[in-house]
């Protein structure tokens, strides 16, 4: 338990407004663990998964309404509109606290109160947070043990420091003798998943699923951490961080951001094609930095497990993250077959006859229907992961060389290009997006800016927030020692649509450049949007027929980038006076030189 007088007249304040049945301190021992998902099974909410096939693995589906993060029930409560910025739902937090007090009175009769102290970051590490959630899930308790340092462990490192206070609720209280259902959850429009980051407070009402409700995850470690990094002078991303071995025994680390659905998992545990070349993954979805004593940026993956997206995942795409979830993982919303194995569409095997889907009926592949959620889920230790850094819970973290952007660009940008300077990178994350068709996401053809893979996850104005990256440069204690700045194109398709690069773990050709570039060590071509690779210095070794398209996957077509420009002075204007000087000013000049 614990001494800290804070947390304990915080939990008894919660406990006297949420009116649960009884309050259990978690202890994060593998014996409650084990307790919790026995009882879930007992309960119907989860089935265990074959023994032999997907050893210590449990099965749940969620509710068809709870299967995804909900950004139109996401809120940021700051005390003025404008310091939320345009790409956040913002309310004014003495408001959203007076409607979530509604909500939560006696939202948890009839259920358990846990309390579940975490660390964000290995603990003792002076880039980690210590946070508390209060929750009434034990779908959440189990999936929170895989994802974060948490128990009485926390709480003795906790002392009487301070933490982040964090509230969850499913909004589903039960009245004496009525029966549970297997995913108890509020409708819809009655979901609050709510940022105070001035107080630095998380309270969640309504959904059970993924990071609405495990709140160490997209919650603190980043909509709040972000907030929190900008006050401090570090950096809190939405980044996957890996390290790169060459044949020479050389290491260094790189951290990416991606928008959804661009192959973060697959870069962090890709398998190279060239011998001689190691990739380890540190993480493969968020990373804190911060400087260290000599100088270099220095990142730590702030959770201790993987949630991953798993269709189209397979033993071809990426082996590693197959072998990770092969014990020990709460699959979400995948298809359960007869033998109570998993399925999913992508896996490489034919769905067996009789396979259930996440809707919870027998597959019918007449239908039409999908028998995974397209966003269905595994939760799985880190540890697990084969190609795991040794690294990767250095409480110092690993020092970063390079940061990398990118997106899925069809056309335009080219397969890979290097910023000529902290700021002009900067820029580069500024911009970042993905090509869209009004068939896939609703919204009319062009691209769909997420800069930095930020724009659902910066708790405050994202003008503020490309100014933060600005003076991190300004202020970095030796701007020689800054990590070098590339973006990056997997997606280049030739006028045909056909690829023009074969991506996976072909990537590390590009990641060799990348490497050697961050020494020097290859000549760069100066081109009006960065310095490109001299093609030569492409290694095409058992890929040949490839190098017929390099010419296309490192064009710059000025005309296509005057249009570039454009959109940019679109999603530019979005952020108004809080557009940092040094990025309009490095948007003139390429617009300069291309003219």
């Amino acid at each position: 338990m614990t001494t800290n007088k804070k947390l304990l007249a915080w939990v008894q304040s919660l406990a006297q407004l949420c009116q649960p049945d009884k309050v259990y301190w978690c202890d994060g021992s593998d014996e409650e663990y084990r307790h919790l998902l026995n009882e879930m099974v007992a309960s119907g909410a989860a089935i265990k998964l074959n023994e032999e096939k997907q050893p210590g693995s449990y099965y749940f589906q969620s509710d068809p309404s709870d299967v995804a993060r909900v950004e139109n029930r996401t809120f940021i409560c700051t005390n003025t509109k404008e310091e939320a910025g345009f790409s956040n739902n913002w309310m004014d937090p003495s408001e959203m606290k007076e409607i979530l007090r509604a909500k939560f009175k006696g939202c948890m009769k009839g259920r358990t109160m846990y309390i579940v102290p975490f660390s964000m970051g290995p603990l003792g590490s002076n880039i980690a947070k210590i946070g508390v959630e209060i929750t009434d899930s034990a779908y959440v308790v189990v999936n929170m043990k895989i994802m974060t340092r948490m128990g009485q462990p926390v709480l003795d490192v906790l002392g009487n420091s301070n933490f982040i206070p964090c509230v969850h609720s499913v909004g589903s209280p039960l009245a004496e003798g009525q029966k549970d259902v297997a995913w108890p959850c509020a409708p819809i429009d009655d979901k609050y998943i709510s940022h105070f980051p001035e107080t630095q407070e998380i309270w969640s009402f309504g959904s059970g699923y993924g990071g609405n409700a495990l709140l160490g995850k997209k919650c603190l470690a980043l909509r709040i951490a972000s907030y929190i990094a900008k006050q401090e002078g570090w950096l809190a991303e939405h980044m996957l961080i890996m390290g790169i071995t060459n044949p020479e025994g050389e290491k260094k680390y790189f951290a990416a951001a991606f928008p959804s659905a661009c192959g973060k998992t697959n870069l962090a545990m890709l398998i190279p094609t060239i011998p001689g070349w190691k990739v380890e993954t540190v993480g493969d979805d968020i990373a804190w930095m911060k400087f260290g004593a000599d100088g270099r940026l220095y990142a730590i993956n702030p959770e201790a497990g993987f949630f991953g997206v798993v269709p189209m995942t397979s033993m071809k795409t990426n082996s590693n993250a197959m072998l990770l979830v092969k014990a020990n993982t709460i699959f979400t919303n995948v298809g359960l077959t007869p033998d109570r194995d998993i399925w999913w569409e992508g896996i490489g095997t034919e769905c067996p006859a009789g396979t259930v889907n996440w809707k919870n009926k027998v597959h019918d592949p007449a239908s039409g229907e999908p028998v995974a959620h397209p966003n269905a889920r595994f939760t799985a230790p880190a540890n697990q992961c084969p190609v795991i850094d040794k690294d990767w819970e250095n409480p110092a973290g690993v020092p970063i060389s390079a940061f990398l952007f990118g997106g899925r660009r069809p056309s335009t940008v080219p397969f890979v290009y290097q910023a000529r300077n902290w700021n002009h990178g900067v820029f580069m994350g500024s911009v970042v997006g993905s090509e869209v068709t009004a068939a896939t996401l609703g919204v009319n053809d062009g691209v769909r800016r997420d800069p930095f893979a930020m724009l659902p996850f910066c708790g405050y104005n994202m003008g503020d927030y490309f100014a933060h990256w600005v003076n991190l440069g300004k202020n970095a204690p030796y701007k020689t020692k800054l990590p070098k700045i590339f973006n990056v194109n997997w997606f280049r398709k030739d006028e045909k649509g056909k690829w023009l690069w074969p991506g996976y773990g072909d990537n590390i050709r590009v990641l060799e450049w990348i490497f050697n570039a961050c020494d020097n060590t290859v000549e760069t071509i100066n081109t009006p949007i960065g310095f490109m690779p001299n093609k030569k210095d492409i290694n095409l070794k058992g890929i040949e027929s490839v190098a017929a398209n390099l010419d296309e996957l490192l064009s710059v077509n000025t005309e296509k980038w005057l249009e570039e420009c454009e959109l940019i002075e679109e999603h530019y204007a979005n952020f108004g006076i809080h557009l940092p000087n040094e990025l309009a000013e490095e948007f003139v000049a390429l617009k300069n030189r291309l003219k």
